[in-house]
């Protein structure tokens, strides 16, 4: 066999192209775009036809089903979306990846794109010199389309022929005239290839390049396509492994939604093939399901196909009907699969629910982090949603510590019920500060992928969102081991002294509510941010005005020294969480005035 180890890397090579050329086309496509696609996905509706248009159109526009549906996964994860929205838009996310395939089948077979390659990456560099963002990523959507048809030229061309390796048709014709067993054997293999190369577009265009080289049938290459569908859901499930239970559910509902469509395809799928094959004739004058019997009549034109003769003509018109055929497969079946299956999205719901049961979940599984995970990221932009409402979340916690730490002060020393609550508090503050690890490391890896400027902004804000709020925790423990030593020093409080704590508990328990009433909306508005100042000149001036009286008090008798100490501490660390809040809330702010 006259292919070397070096041609082989040229194929993988190849292969790498085309994938870095579509991650980079689609990921310029969704900073320009992101903001939008933020806005279609949050504000979705029950209404199934919608999601369904919705999924079709992200689909079409980031040129990705698999980063969809991990986008829809991760949207569920974070309570974005119900798990009926997510099924309609995973549905419309599988008739949107055959986008793809045509425009291969356009531009990848009918026009010579990879000639404009070179001159549109000259095009696309000027705008990376562009001081806006949003021209920069036009530039970077460029560059991945030139990548893009680069890559799959290459891989045309890296793909060893019939003429020079004959041991792999025949290994291919091996198990290519077992008729039904055939078609399940290629099904798998486009399934496993999908799997492997984490990409339905990319095996989509292989299957293509196979094709049309007249290596398999055309039935067989339906069959393989028939399989990458299936194989892409697995992208999905990977993602939702260390989700929570809605997210698992709304993965899971991707793979038995693909695997009913495939069994009635392969139910229909010599007739459904005939129709197809039938309806490319139509288009191009060349039945697609001939294209074998004339390579193996013409095996020299494969490696000739670009002469001028007649024959070669021919053997073109050929593949542009094997990848017609193919691209209507593709897009046939997905419709029609989404026109049956979009009136059982409710059984679905059941079905996935009954699979996939909720955990008796206890109090230790309320810590753990809720919206994001170790898992796979959704798309860079996208990400930041799923990292706001942990951030919401965090605050919540850090608010309900507050709460054990005024509660606290109630509770009888040396008591059962005082040491049980202490241990709470303690487990909270470790909980704050390992959840502060996990929403930066995940804030580092998002802001490591392709990120707008804008977006790195944002994430840098919502960095310091989140230390402020760890900071909060330690303020309620500080609270906490303040009450603490009182006790043990047997230090008892008057009524004064318990009136003015509670006051400035109240003070500091309303700037709290209030920042997380900030953190949770979406458009913020200055009544809410003057309140939480306003807040935060109340505990500054209360502070200073006990601190001025401590002294006084003491000396006439009013409360003992030590107890004014103690007194002290606890309105200090109120005063402090103060600070803490409107540190957090200036981040918001910062947030805010970055322009869109």
């Amino acid at each position: 066999m006259e292919y070397s180890f070096f041609d082989f890397l040229r194929l993988i090579g190849s292969l790498g192209l085309f994938l870095y050329g579509m991650k980079t086309m689609s990921e310029g496509l969704q900073k320009i775009a992101g903001d939008r696609m933020r806005s279609i996905l949050s504000a979705m509706t029950s209404n199934r036809f919608m999601g369904v248009l919705t999924g079709l159109l992200i689909t079409a526009l980031i040129q990705s089903s698999s980063a969809t549906t991990v986008m829809v996964v991760s949207f569920v994860n974070a309570g974005l979306l119900s798990l009926a929205q997510s099924i309609s838009v995973i549905m419309g996310a599988n008739i949107g990846t055959t986008l793809t395939a045509w425009v291969i089948s356009f531009f990848g077979f009918a026009v010579d794109i990879s000639a404009f390659a070179i001159p549109l990456i000259g095009l696309a560099i000027p705008f990376f010199f562009s001081s806006k963002s949003k021209r920069r990523s036009i530039g970077e959507l460029i560059l991945g389309f030139s990548f893009l048809f680069m890559g799959l030229a290459f891989l045309k061309d890296s793909v060893p022929d019939i003429k020079s390796s004959p041991e792999v048709l025949e290994f291919l014709t091996t198990y290519s005239d077992m008729g039904f067993a055939s078609v399940l054997i290629f099904f798998f293999v486009g399934a496993i290839l999908t799997l492997i190369v984490q990409s339905s577009s990319a095996t989509v265009a292989i299957t293509l390049i196979m094709s049309s080289k007249g290596w398999i049938p055309f039935e067989l290459a339906v069959a393989m396509v028939l399989g990458e569908n299936l194989g892409t859901t697995i992208t999905a499930n990977i993602a939702a492994i260390s989700g929570n239970v809605q997210a698992k559910r709304a993965a899971f509902s991707h793979f038995i939604f693909n695997i009913f469509g495939v069994l009635w395809m392969l139910a229909v799928i010599s007739p459904f093939t005939k129709m197809v094959s039938g309806l490319a004739e139509g288009m191009t004058g060349f039945s697609p399901e001939g294209l074998q019997g004339f390579v193996n009549s013409h095996p020299e034109l494969v490696s000739s196909a670009g002469e001028d003769n007649a024959l070669a003509e021919q053997y073109i018109a050929y593949q542009t009907s094997v990848s017609y055929g193919l691209s209507l497969f593709h897009t046939i079946y997905n419709i029609i699969n989404v026109t049956v299956m979009i009136w059982f999205v409710n059984v679905y719901v059941k079905i996935v629910s009954t699979v996939i049961k909720n955990k008796k979940t206890g109090e230790e599984e309320e810590f753990q982090l809720k919206y994001i995970s170790a898992g796979m990221l959704s798309t860079s932009e996208l990400s930041l949603l799923q990292a706001k409402k942990e951030i919401e979340l965090f605050s919540v916690r850090m608010t309900r510590m507050f709460g054990m730490s005024r509660d606290l002060m109630n509770e009888k020393p040396d008591s059962e019920a005082f040491n049980k609550l202490y241990s709470r508090i303690q487990k909270y503050e470790q909980i704050s500060d390992n959840m502060e690890l996990e929403i930066a490391r995940y804030l580092n890896n998002i802001s490591d992928g392709r990120l707008s400027f804008e977006g790195k902004m944002r994430v840098n804000a919502m960095m310091t969102e989140t230390t402020e709020i760890e900071s909060i925790g330690d303020s309620c423990y500080s609270l906490a081991r303040a009450i603490q030593r009182k006790n043990t020093e047997h230090i008892e409080f008057n009524d004064y002294i318990n009136e003015h704590i509670q006051a400035m508990l109240n003070l500091a328990s309303k700037a709290l509510d209030n920042m997380n009433v900030i953190l949770a909306k979406n458009n913020i508005d200055e009544a809410d941010i003057n309140k939480t100042y306003n807040i935060e000149m109340e505990l500054n001036n209360y502070r200073n005005m006990l601190r001025s009286a401590n002294m006084d008090n003491i000396n006439s008798k009013k409360y003992e020294y030590k107890a004014g100490i103690h007194f002290m501490d606890i309105i200090s660390e109120c005063e402090k969480l103060g600070d803490y809040v409107v540190n957090v809330i200036d981040a918001v702010r910062e947030k805010r005035s970055i322009k869109k």
